[in-house]
């Protein structure tokens, strides 16, 4: 069952798409970071180099300035690939905004917020929105064959604004 609106959103810290002081994928980005700083869009989704996954992050570059200005918000997107695979999906997709490897134990973050499955061995597609203050204020998820609408989201930064 999906994370609760009004919950309060697991902390967590993962390795990144983004490369730490040794040049080398994997620096660690702590939701908790975040608290009081910005709002967080939490982006789960199956797999790096799928077609629907692809398309999703395209529109998330398109859309980035508007979800960050509208909304102070950060976008973290979060899988079960690796942070070898998120450097080089990052990379080939031109993304400014860090992926997070939820490989090891695999899926341990998706399964706090609800949205791990495990008969498939990744995360669902979801949308999750957590305010400055660290509470879940949306939720959203979406088919595994859906993409996103960014469009509903930024409605539901606006209301945080």
């Amino acid at each position: 069952m999906a994370i609760q609106v009004g919950a309060e959103a697991p902390d967590f810290e993962l390795p990144s798409s983004e490369t730490g002081p040794e040049g080398k994928p994997g620096k660690p980005i702590k939701l908790s970071d975040y608290r009081g700083k910005k709002n967080v869009i939490l982006a789960f989704y199956p797999l790096d180099f799928s077609p629907v996954c692809s398309k999703e992050h395209a529109c998330f570059k398109e859309d980035l300035s508007s979800l960050q200005e509208t909304g102070d918000a950060q976008v973290l997107g979060i899988s079960v690939d690796s942070k070898w695979s998120h450097h080089a999906y990052a990379k080939q997709m031109g993304l400014s905004y860090p992926l997070l490897s939820d490989f090891h134990p695999k899926g341990a973050i998706a399964e706090k917020y609800g949205m791990y499955l495990p008969n498939a061995g990744m995360s669902g597609r979801a949308t999750i929105l957590i305010d400055k203050s660290g509470k879940v204020v949306w939720v959203r998820e979406q088919p595994l064959g859906e993409p996103r609408d960014n469009t509903l989201i930024l409605e539901e930064l606006k209301k945080l604004s």
